[in-house]
């Protein structure tokens, strides 16, 4: 794709067995941020989280399966096409995945690890994966009887990879070996116990992370330190209103603005975006507005920063939002219809 076109396309994942197309490409309008769905492709089940590579060329995607994979897409005119065969991560219920030096990484939710895979020249993926295991529990016993990896992702200054894990209440730092994608873990930061982490965001200075908690509806704040790899809780701010019940909401994912001022997160059963102001070591809840459907499963912000993007998994659609640059408020756009949605992503 040239590099015009960056950002005219999305792609929504989604969960087979509940009725999802799979892989669906959308276009997206370059000035309201509407999108219009293409194709889809079911080429692999339950591709509930995607990965573009930096160069457009290729799309990845885990296989969310009990005997979890991972797969390699090109990217061509006609929509995604199916590289080679899925790859196993060796690891259970893949959730999530991000590219870093020269491999596929993944983090394994039933498993409670990490893989990673290499990605050869042509995009396609190699094996066997080389496996961390997480070690470890938490007080929930109906959700942390054991280590439940749900994130992984790049620092940005690319020498650490960090792995969130709900089931122990913990974020890793960990190194990456180029060679032999073996992972070695350098720090563990644990957090408040039951608070339950899911997902992590970077503010763009670097300096500081945000990191979403599922089984409380609330955010860290954390201190990074790129030389040691060592991150550092600050606070937690509340993703609700006062007055609003905790029970039975589920935050699923944060992402930052572009210009640091604002985050967003997305409450699952609560059904809203909580708007955040951030400054310096603090998170302010500004105000929640309605997600535009039900179980809002993934947030996306896209790369021009205007327009904010919602999976909302039980409705069965992708909602965009269009963002007020003072306030950060989002005020809904439109939608269309995606069963089952699980992510969005943008190339």
């Amino acid at each position: 794709m040239e590099t015009s076109d960056h950002g005219r396309r999305a792609y929504f994942g989604s969960f087979t067995a509940a009725g999802g197309l799979g892989i669906t490409t959308a276009a997206v309008h370059p000035e309201t941020g509407a999108l219009t769905p293409l194709h889809s492709t079911d080429a692999v089940p339950h591709p509930s989280y995607l990965a573009p590579s930096p160069d457009g060329r290729y799309l990845y995607a885990v296989s969310e399966t009990p005997d979890g994979t991972a797969a390699a897409f090109a990217l061509t005119w006609r929509g995604p096409e199916l590289l080679a065969p899925a790859v196993p991560v060796d690891g259970a219920d893949p959730t999530h995945l991000t590219l870093a030096r020269g491999h596929l990484v993944t983090a394994n939710y039933s498993s409670g690890s990490v893989s990673t895979l290499p990605v050869r020249p042509d995009g396609t993926l190699a094996g066997p994966a080389t496996v961390l295991a997480h070690r470890g529990s938490g007080p929930r016993t109906d959700r942390q009887e054991g280590p439940h990896a749900h994130a992984v992702l790049p620092d940005p200054s690319g020498r650490w990879l960090l792995s969130v894990d709900l089931g122990t209440d913990s974020v890793r730092s960990c190194a990456l070996a180029a060679g032999d994608g073996t992972l070695a873990v350098r720090a563990e930061t644990r957090l408040r116990p039951g608070s339950g982490p899911r997902h992590l965001a970077f503010h763009p200075h670097g300096d500081r992370a945000y990191v979403i908690n599922e089984l409380d509806p609330t955010v860290t704040v954390c201190r990074w330190d790129a030389g040691s790899g060592a991150l550092t809780p600050l606070g937690e701010t509340p993703l609700l209103p006062d007055g609003a019940a905790a029970d039975g909401t589920f935050p699923s994912e944060l992402v930052v603005s572009l210009d640091g001022r604002f985050a967003w997160a997305a409450n699952r059963g609560h059904d809203s975006l909580s708007v955040l102001s951030l400054d310096g070591d603090t998170a302010t809840l500004v105000t929640t507005v309605p997600c535009g459907g039900h179980w809002p499963r993934d947030l996306a912000l896209h790369p021009d920063g205007r327009h904010l993007y919602a999976a909302n998994e039980r409705s069965g659609d992708v909602t965009w939002f269009t963002v007020d640059p003072a306030t950060g408020i989002p005020a809904r756009s439109g939608s269309v219809p995606a069963p089952a949605a699980s992510c969005v992503v943008f190339v």
